[in-house]
Order: C-alpha cells, then structure tokens, then sequence
C-alpha cells in the first residue's frame, strides 16, 4: 500500500515525518530513495522531533552514522553512500542497531538493498519542482 504525499516545503516534509514517527514502535527500518537535495535529512529531522529528540539533526555523509538519543525511541541515521559490499556494511554495526529497538534511517538505501528487513518502510522522495516534493511511503513493498 503507498501512501503519497505532496511537500511544498521543508516543513511540510518534516510534517510528514513527525506522522510517520507516531506511528513507530520501535525495530523499524526506514529505507530513503532520492537524488540529492530531495530531503532525506529534512525528513530524518522530522522523524527525530516526531519521536521527541530535541537536539539538532544533521547529515551523516562523513560520519556514517549519528545517533538521536533520548526521545520516544532511539532514532540511528545512517549514510550508505560509501558502503560497497557485506564488509563495508558489517563496519557500520547496522545489524547490531537494527536488534537494539530503536528505529534506523537510513539513506542511499538502494546500496544495501539486499540487507534490508522485509517490512523495511521505504521512503521515496522525488523533485517535482524547485521546492516541491512528491514522497511516497510503503511498508514492506519493493520501489
């Protein structure tokens, strides 16, 4: 089942995010699909503030991973940009995180497509203009 969405600004995109978060019991996996600049991030910040993070969200493209801590539910942002195989993957502790109860999110999901959990939620986000966004969510379905 989709559920499509249309963001005419970061924070409707955020909006979005913190409804999905109210939704969340803890052990999901959030599955990010889009260019650059779509709003992965922007969507990240909105699911941190909707499980009660107040601290402040940013990209994890050098770190790989940033953890939000101390909401509803631990929140563990992943960039997969550089993982290029299983040893890559097994270096980040996304399986140790994906047991921990808490929710991943991970973007360029696409390079660990085989890794992902069968009710993984997928997230696709794609530019219909300057600042809109068509984001399209999906519980357990392949993009």
């Amino acid at each position: 089942m989709n559920n499509v969405f249309i963001s005419n600004s970061p924070d409707c995109t955020k909006k979005i995010a913190v409804d999905l978060a109210t939704s969340l019991n803890g052990g999901e996996v959030i599955a990010f699909y889009g260019d650059l600049g779509m709003g992965k991030t922007c969507f990240t910040t909105g699911l941190a503030e909707g499980l009660g993070f107040t601290g402040e969200v940013s990209s994890p493209t050098f770190a790989i991973i940033n953890e939000y801590l101390g909401g509803r539910l631990n929140l563990y942002h992943f960039d997969m940009y550089r993982v290029t195989g299983w040893d890559d993957l097994y270096s980040t502790g996304y399986f140790e995180y994906m047991e921990s109860g808490g929710v991943l999110a991970v973007e360029w999901s696409e390079n660990i497509e085989s890794a992902l959990p069968d009710d993984v939620i997928r997230v696709t986000i794609n530019r219909l203009d300057e600042t809109k966004r068509e984001i399209t969510i999906n519980r357990g379905e392949a993009v």
